[in-house]
């Protein structure tokens, strides 16, 4: 059979005969398939046993992704290796063969790859990855990648100074992971896989083991594991296959080792496990209840039978779970979300239940509630309404595939690279998806979603029983099984057939007429306004073919807030839950079914903004949408309901981690306490209502200035007509946007010096936070030499505070710019430490501050931070999002524009001088805000002493 599938591939698909590794092993899941794979993919094996998957695309154009896939993770390890794949991802940047310790990040900087953004690795249980994302199509950097993936694979040092340099950086990532969900996940593993050997194997490791790895210990691991015949690389991009192929079969061919290791044990995992309970507390955990069965693993190779299967009994939970949602949006909702679902747990079992997140102390009413829906569907299945909505979901999902095919992006095409070779999937086409589905459309009934998904989800009697939250449910176990058993007899019954209803908003009175209309011929942008004072900015690009992205633009925003009124537009933000004066939220989900189209809107500096992506097909419906939002918001009960539902965890929350005590209180301290930017009282927001918010923002739904921006694969006078029947029919607004310049001053504290933040996190994490007042954004030149210094700076801390003493995983630092308050702007770094490492970083820090303002930095350091930002800029106009970046204010702030096209040569002026003179302008010590986040039991415990 296998040698039948391969013979009817294309003769592009295998660069190499089946026999050159055995033709009864088939190498790729396709050749046991009777699924259709993509032909644009290229999939090779060299002799040495290496896989390659290919494929030439150019979305974006002129990039690239590479990817290398070692399928040995944290899982593979012995005992005593525990946390040595993850060490071993980290060694692959300090050093080989070829390249000198330190210089690997530093050689891919100066080539445009930012380290973290373009160039990381991950470990998981069962592989590692390493990433490269090239900026440009340039064969030298194909090259370039291409070597330090096969540096990577075999002439890795590994040398014993490096190890112990890089223990440092492990600890400091371990222990910036730890907290709390951290440990909740562990303790729910270990209630439901008490034995299994993933339990044992999480990729960070265990302390002992990673405080005393060696060279010769990580060695062993490497030359076990990094194995042609265990790796496989993908290359995505805008390169010729035939190119992409000779350079892997020139670098990798002479590659050789041994066997690849036998796959390890996952489990064992007791698939008759039941009627177990666990409650596990932590003051940083908001409320849960998991009712869960372990089920026995099911083996379903990737086949049409296979996906037949799983797109009904997908339907069936997708019913489910639209069921949940409609509760949880109810005015009485019995929780704050729910959720039922199945998945595989590796090949050892299959899990099936139920979560419930409710406010705390309704984790019984929640339960009751969820368990019933759940128990009800189970029972007595589903309608042909509920069908034939997820079917005109996925009916328009798979159209819009097939329409925006040809511009489907690198990431989508390496992920689905990835997938062939960790899930044994097959990578088909959108149009041989619409085909099957099309066959299977008619067969799709509600007593087939039925019986397929009881099918799957098995049993849920006596399930695993696992709480969490903060304080123990009264009763305690015997009180949840209790509630499940009670949920399990409320009375339930067949569910019932509803009308289908129509959408209200179609007609906004007469179109509205244009009265001018010009070009912006630099960008090719399109510029319309309407006679009743709304703005168009049009922008039409194939490169998301079928797809155009949307953003209004309403006059308002965050600048409405006052001093005695500083939360008059946080409910924005909510508006949506409460639906549209005919529709509920939960009424358009149904009626937005199968269609192209979204709701959101929030305030955003000085605009409320309303954004969404749709289709050419739907860009009308999505503009009726909005302008309906605009014209007759819901209101709803339920909106402010679900508002409120999530106050009580949020304060329970502020100071769990440094970040979130960071957080909340950075806002109050840099503004000296100002309202408008400091954490209000629980009381405060609980007050919040849909009443006050009509009564804040109404004046500006009927009247504000509005900027619309489209961006992408439109018709231009097909957009123009839907905008003039819609937005453009309204009544006549305002014409520009207020400048409200009494509420453009934003305070930057005058006290220097340091602070102290106090978290609830673990005992040892400190954040050490140095920030700076600059400026806004008036003076491109000045705001641009600011960005490189926040660059240069990142490259500094990295190498001296993660390479040179192993303090910190990810130190970081940024410049921020205002172009909504005036004069205000911060640059800032950041490192997570040890706690007890704390006055070390901190002089760390100021040597690097002083070493800026001494002297000009090296002009290779000022290069490495640079080219990445000048490639960020030629690419930045190959995605829509960074078309509307530029087209979303064009009209009202046309010096976007300028400054766009002025950016790229300001960068590449500027000198190591100009960033001196900048860092003695800006940084100086004595004028930081020192803010060190340390954890409460520890300064507790100082005060006592």
């Amino acid at each position: 059979l296998a040698g039948a599938l391969v013979a009817e591939e294309p003769a592009s698909q295998l660069t190499e005969p089946l026999e050159a590794v055995g033709e009864e092993d088939p190498i790729w899941p396709h050749q046991m398939s009777d699924l259709p794979v993509d032909p644009g993919y290229v999939f090779g094996v060299l002799p040495n046993g290496m896989r390659y998957i290919l494929r030439e695309n150019k979305t974006p154009e002129g990039t690239a992704l590479v990817r290398m896939r070692i399928d040995s993770g944290s899982l593979e390890e012995t005992d005593s290796e525990q946390g040595l794949a993850h060490y071993l991802e980290h060694m692959a940047f300090n050093g080989s063969k070829g390249i000198p310790e330190g210089e690997m990040i530093k050689l891919l900087e100066r080539e445009g790859l930012a380290f973290g953004g373009d160039t990381n690795a991950s470990t998981g249980l069962e592989a590692i990855t390493y990433m490269l994302n090239l900026p440009r199509n340039d064969e030298d950097l194909l090259d370039t990648a291409l070597m330090l993936m096969r540096e990577t694979a075999s002439e890795l040092t590994i040398s014993q100074e490096a190890v112990d340099r890089e223990r440092g950086v492990i600890l400091a990532e371990r222990r910036d992971r730890r907290g709390f969900q951290q440990r909740a996940f562990e303790d729910q593993i270990e209630f439901y896989a008490p034995q299994a050997r993933f339990r044992q194997r999480l990729p960070i490791g265990i302390l002992p083991v990673i405080e005393n790895a060696t060279a010769e210990d990580i060695r062993a691991l490497y030359e076990r594991t990094y194995t042609p015949t265990n790796t496989a690389l993908v290359i995505v991009g805008d390169f010729p296959v035939e190119l992409m192929e000779a350079k892997i079969k020139e670098r990798f061919s002479d590659w050789s080792g041994p066997p690849a290791p036998e796959k390890p044990m996952t489990g064992p995992l007791d698939t008759e496990l039941k009627a177990q309970t666990d409650i596990y507390l932590d003051d940083a955990l908001s409320e849960a209840v998991r009712i869960e069965r372990l089920n026995p693993y099911i083996d379903e190779p990737d086949t049409k039978a296979t996906r037949a299967k799983s797109l009904l009994r997908t339907i069936g939970f997708d019913i489910v779970n639209r069921r949940l949602a409609r509760l949880a949006r109810s005015e009485e909702a019995p929780f704050r979300s729910a959720r039922f679902d199945t998945g595989d747990i590796f090949e050892d079992a299959r899990s099936t239940g139920i979560s419930v997140r409710s406010v705390d102390g309704e984790w019984r009413r929640g339960t009751l509630a969820a368990v019933r829906e759940v128990n009800q569907a189970l029972t007595y299945g589903f309608t042909q309404a509920e069908v034939e909505e997820q079917l005109k979901r996925r009916r328009t999902a798979i159209e819009n595939a097939v329409k925006g095919a040809d511009t489907r992006s690198n990431a989508v095409f390496a992920g689905s690279a990835l997938s062939i070779v960790a899930d044994d999937t097959v990578a088909t086409t959108p149009e041989s998806a619409l085909e099957r589905f099309t066959a299977l459309e008619a067969t799709i009934t509600p007593q087939a979603v039925y019986q397929a998904m009881l099918e799957y989800a098995g049993t849920i009697d006596e399930p695993l029983i696992r709480f969490t939250g903060r304080t123990a449910p009264e009763g305690g176990k015997g009180a949840l099984r209790a509630a499940f058993s009670e949920a399990m007899a409320l009375a339930i019954a067949p569910p019932q057939e509803k009308d289908a209803v129509s959408f209200a908003y179609t007609d906004f009175g007469s179109p509205g007429d244009v009265i001018s209309d010009t070009r912006e011929d630099r960008l090719g942008l399109r510029f319309i306004t309407f006679a009743n004072g709304v703005r168009l900015t049009l922008k039409q690009t194939d490169i998301s073919k079928d797809r155009i992205s949307v953003r209004l633009s309403l006059d308002g925003g965050e600048l409405m807030n006052t001093i005695q009124d500083p939360l008059r537009t946080y409910l924005a933000g909510s508006l949506t839950s409460g639906g549209l004066g005919e529709h509920s939220q939960d009424d358009l989900s149904t009626i937005l079914a199968g269609r192209s189209a979204s709701l959101n809107f929030g305030p955003s500096g000085d605009v409320f903004a309303a954004t969404g992506r749709t289709t050419p097909d739907d860009l009308e419906l999505q503009l009726q949408l909005i302008t309906a939002l605009v014209i007759d918001p819901g209101y709803r009960a339920e909106g402010v309901v679900r508002f409120r539902k999530g106050i009580d965890n949020f304060f329970e929350t502020l100071t769990a981690t440094p970040n979130q005590a960071y957080g909340t209180a950075i806002g109050g301290i840099l503004s000296d306490g100002d309202p408008r930017f400091s954490l209000q009282s629980k009381e405060a927001y609980f007050a919040l209502d849909y009443d006050a918010l009509r009564a804040s923002i109404s004046e500006r739904l009927e009247q504000g200035a509005i900027e619309l921006a489209l961006v992408g694969d439109l018709d231009e006078e097909a957009a123009i007509a839907a905008v003039a029947a819609t937005l453009g029919a309204l009544p006549p607004r305002e014409t520009e946007f207020r400048p409200r310049e009494d509420a453009r001053d934003r305070p930057f504290t005058a006290q220097r010096g340091q602070r102290e933040i106090l978290h609830d996190g673990e005992a040892d994490q400190a954040t050490l936070r140095l920030v700076w007042p600059t400026r806004d954004y008036r003076d491109q030149p000045e705001v641009l030499k600011l960005g490189l210094l926040a660059r240069v700076i990142r490259l500094e801390l990295t190498d001296r505070l993660r390479e040179e003493l192993g303090q910190a995983y990810s130190p970081f630092a940024s410049s921020s710019t205002s172009r909504v308050y005036r004069d205000y702007g911060t640059l800032m770094l950041t490192a997570s430490v040890d706690v007890a490492e704390v006055p070390a970083t901190r002089s760390a820090l100021m040597t690097l501050i002083e070493d800026l303002r001494a002297a000009p930095l090296p002009a290779d350091t000022l290069d490495r931070a640079r080219k990445p930002l000048l490639e960020s800029y030629d690419n930045a106009l190959k995605s829509l999002g960074g078309w509307m970046q530029l087209a979303a204010r064009a009209q009202s702030q046309p010096d976007r524009l300028d400054r766009w096209f002025a950016a790229k040569d300001l960068i590449l002026a500027v000198t190591p001088e100009d960033l001196q003179a900048t860092a003695i302008t800006y940084l100086d010590p004595q004028q930081a805000v020192e803010l060190v986040v340390k954890p409460r039991l520890q300064a507790a415990t100082i005060a006592a002493n």
